[in-house]
């Protein structure tokens, strides 16, 4: 299960989409809305993304855990628009025979959906906002 949404993130669909009887382990990884960053009140998050280009990245990084970790499911939930604090941009479930694994590969998968993703994050204060976190991607025979 993969997808772009603009709705609140409902966990156990996803959960259920990855568990299989032979795994011991399911993990779950939520991302939330902190009211804090870098010392300054965040007030709330505007997400945006290329979705085609973003659903495509999220099977690759998908693919990627399969190959380096022994999992039986990968499945991930991203939210777009804007995220009020306490609400929830990003789910990540991954199950796998072992806890170990499944651990280590949810943690690959969040880091690798933040480095290669085209989502965009904007933090907004009451001062001000910054888009503050994103992968822009490359484009073939620019520059």
């Amino acid at each position: 299960m993969f997808a772009i949404t603009r709705e609140p993130l409902d966990p156990m669909p996803l959960v259920e989409s990855v568990r299989r009887d032979e795994c011991g382990a399911v993990v779950l990884f939520y991302g939330v809305v902190r009211n804090e960053n870098r010392g300054r009140s965040v007030r709330y998050l505007e997400y945006d993304a290329y979705e085609p280009m973003a659903l495509k990245k999220l099977r690759a990084v998908a693919d990627e855990v399969r190959a380096k970790f022994p999992v039986t499911g990968v499945g991930v939930l991203h939210r777009i628009g804007r995220l009020e604090v306490g609400e929830t941009s990003l789910l990540v479930a991954v199950s796998a025979g072992h806890r170990r694994e499944a651990f280590e590969a949810c943690h690959y998968a969040v880091d690798r959906i933040k480095e290669t993703v085209p989502i965009w994050k904007k933090e907004v204060w009451e001062d001000g906002s910054e888009w503050i976190e994103g992968h822009v991607p490359e484009v073939p025979g620019a520059g």
